[in-house]
């Protein structure tokens, strides 16, 4: 009995130790850019308050895509759709994405920003 407890837990452990490596710790965005040669091209996750954005979607599909600045209180940084929605100013939203310097989208420069893998939106 002792055996089969101690192979269970030690195999809970292995299982919660690989699903927190592949999760991305999360960052304020005051440490991303004044780091930022140390984030590039690094996936992180940030939350924070969508300040001003920008983009286009086609309703009832996930074609669509644009850009929107997100402010956590240490920063902000412009994050960059290319695949559905950019959500609306105001949002509360936390986000994964890997960060790039010198971000172009459609022929516009947005210098530090976040290319987004993942969002999800605060609950009420």
């Amino acid at each position: 009995m002792r055996i089969i407890t101690t192979t269970l837990l030690f195999t809970l452990i292995a299982a919660l130790g690989l699903l927190n490596t592949g999760c991305p710790e999360r960052r304020n965005i005051g440490d991303i850019e004044r780091n930022p040669g140390r984030y590039q091209d690094k996936e992180v996750a940030i939350a924070g308050v969508v300040r001003d954005s920008y983009g286009m979607s086609i309703p009832g599909t996930n074609i669509g895509g644009g850009a929107y600045k997100i402010d956590d209180g240490t920063g902000s940084i412009w994050v960059v759709v290319t695949d559905g929605n950019v959500p609306s100013k105001g949002a509360e939203i936390g986000l994964k994405g890997v960060v790039g310097s010198g971000v172009n989208f459609k022929g516009r420069n947005y210098g530090l920003g976040i290319w987004e893998k993942d969002r999800r939106y605060k609950k009420r």
